[in-house]
């Protein structure tokens, strides 16, 4: 059996005391965790479920076609500022 391997975009944020995880390329897909490591596990198996299901309806599985590049970048910022 040949292996594919797909990538998406996942994003995690914070929603109050829960975090809040989701893949923009798959609609309907996401979940939520105590924790940012419990989030992205339930995110993993969320997707999986998410994709056999696609499969099995004979649904396309979509690409993320929006991923070039992904960074994260950190401004440092006094409280002054933050909050003005």
């Amino acid at each position: 059996m040949d292996t594919k391997v797909l990538t998406y975009r996942t994003i995690i944020e914070k929603d109050g005391k829960y975090y809040h995880g989701y893949v923009p390329s798959l609609p309907g897909c996401h979940t939520q965790g105590d924790t940012i490591e419990e989030t992205l596990t339930n995110l993993k198996e969320a997707m999986e479920g998410w994709l056999e299901a696609s499969r099995d309806l004979g649904w396309d599985i979509p690409k993320d076609e929006h991923i070039e590049t992904l960074q994260t970048i950190i401004l440092p910022m006094s409280s002054k500022q933050a909050y003005a």
